[in-house]
């Protein structure tokens, strides 16, 4: 399925799998989607790069770095992919 096809449900499924990936060790399911990540979950500044590059893998979109800050929340990551399909 392409990323312009997928639903923000699907999104937000890979972008849990991505970080489940990134922190084998987080529960994602308890995850509160409006709530900033790193005060969640430890993300340290490596990690965190290594989440937005394992979205970027797993999204087929390549994210801006002046976009990351505004990547904080599960809601954000989604809204943001959701707003910029590939070739946007």
């Amino acid at each position: 399925m392409s990323m312009d096809e997928m639903s923000d449900d699907e999104i937000r499924v890979r972008v849990l799998d991505t970080i489940g990936a990134i922190a084998p060790g987080t529960d994602v399911s308890a995850l509160r989607p409006d709530q900033p990540l790193r005060k969640q979950i430890e993300l340290d500044s490596m990690d965190w790069l290594n989440l937005i590059d394992g979205l970027h893998e797993r999204l087929g979109r390549e994210i801006p770095e002046t976009d990351y800050a505004s990547l904080s929340t599960l809601d954000s990551i989604t809204d943001w992919f959701m707003k910029h399909p590939p070739g946007v």
